[in-house]
């Protein structure tokens, strides 16, 4: 019982101080971003890899949903005589919930994991220690920019997924299952508010997109230098950001209502 204890007391004050860790790196991360100057070519390059190398599965992952929401949808509506209200089914889904949770969790899978690997591949070669011996801050260098990149094109994926999502929806209705398409587009646009909706929804992708650039980039920064921390990292990576991006939404959901 005593070692139980004190193997959970460790357990506790080491969560503890990775917390107290985290925050300090985001801290630094703040104060790197508001001094010059303006990595702007390292930040498209992010921009690049993250956002359009990752376009062909937001699209494909897009239309998938879509097209099971309608399938899903239809069938059920069907039972209530309310198949015409399709249109809104499908896209308050996705707007409020599956897009940019979905998008969030294939962004941590498909960028924030190869973040990850790329700083602690740099942690294991000295290429860090590298640049503070040249007088280059590796946060204002190497991190900035990626965890920039990957809070910015977060919400504009998410964008992509949903729009992708509505078309799959709109192609299964309209397509397969015979519904009008301006009764599938007007169920959709009466339905949807622009502040609870809309903009709840980039919100709640922005803030997943500040959640999977600070973990991705810190849990690689602090990468035990060997293979093995590497892809240990990786691998916490792809769980911490995931079990974050659900906490995250149900604490959004709960307190805002979107």
């Amino acid at each position: 019982m005593l070692d139980a204890v004190r193997e959970l007391g460790f357990k506790t004050t080491d969560f503890v101080m990775a917390l107290g860790h985290l925050g300090t790196f985001a801290a630094g991360i703040g104060r790197a971003l508001l001094r010059p100057p303006v990595r702007v070519r390292e930040f498209v390059h992010e921009l690049y890899k993250v956002g359009v190398l990752s376009m062909s599965i937001i699209v494909v992952a897009g239309l998938a949903v879509g097209m099971v929401l309608g399938l899903q949808g239809y069938s059920i509506l069907a039972r209530f005589g309310a198949a015409e209200s399709l249109g809104s089914v499908v896209g308050l889904s996705l707007l409020r919930e599956l897009g940019p949770v979905l998008t969030a969790l294939l962004v941590t899978g498909r960028a924030g994991s190869a973040t990850t690997a790329e700083i602690g591949t740099m942690v294991a070669t000295e290429q860090l220690d590298g640049l503070r011996m040249m007088s280059v801050d590796p946060v204002h260098y190497v991190v900035v920019p990626r965890a920039l990149g990957l809070a910015v094109v977060t919400p504009l994926l998410s964008a992509v997924f949903i729009t992708c999502g509505i078309f799959g929806g709109w192609l299964v209705g309209v397509g397969l299952m015979g519904l009008d398409s301006g009764r599938y587009l007007s169920s959709l646009q009466s339905n949807t508010e622009f502040v609870n909706d809309v903009a709840g929804s980039f919100v709640k992708a922005c803030i997943f997109g500040v959640i999977i650039g600070i973990l991705s980039t810190w849990r690689g920064w602090r990468a035990e230098p060997t293979s093995a921390g590497v892809s240990a990292a990786t691998t916490s990576t792809v769980v911490s950001a995931s079990l974050s991006i659900l906490l995250g939404d149900y604490m959004i959901t709960a307190l805002w209502g979107v």
